[in-house]
């Protein structure tokens, strides 16, 4: 799948197969950053907007996908799975962002090569 735009969307089961791949498409240690970033500068702007102004909203979702979708485009070179799964995708992420806090992601060496569809 990995460089190949219009590559099927592979199929999952439960949360746990898709965590399997989903590090395998994050194996770049700059693009776990992008997607913490995004993801946690998606939630400044949601509390910004909750807090100070509702314009922030607008702001949500360029931030918390734009940071990730750079890292897939030009880092991993791989196509993003959240909008075929959004809510696996988002729990994904804020997976990946707490691991990466507590220092318990693996390293890409030791993370699950990319799963042939």
């Amino acid at each position: 799948m990995a460089g190949i735009p219009n590559a099927p969307i592979p199929e999952f089961n439960c949360f746990a197969e898709f965590w399997q791949h989903y590090l395998s498409q994050h194996r770049h240690p700059l693009n776990r950053v992008l997607h913490a970033l995004g993801t946690v500068g998606g939630l400044v702007c949601l509390g910004m907007a909750a807090c100070f102004s509702w314009t922030w909203f607008l702001a949500v979702l360029p931030v918390g996908y734009g940071l990730a979708w750079l890292g897939h485009f030009l880092i991993e070179r791989n196509r993003p799975l959240t909008f075929a799964f959004p809510w696996w995708s988002l729990r994904a992420d804020y997976k990946l962002v707490g691991m990466l806090l507590m220092g318990r992601l693996q390293s890409a060496a030791e993370m699950p090569a990319p799963r042939e569809v």
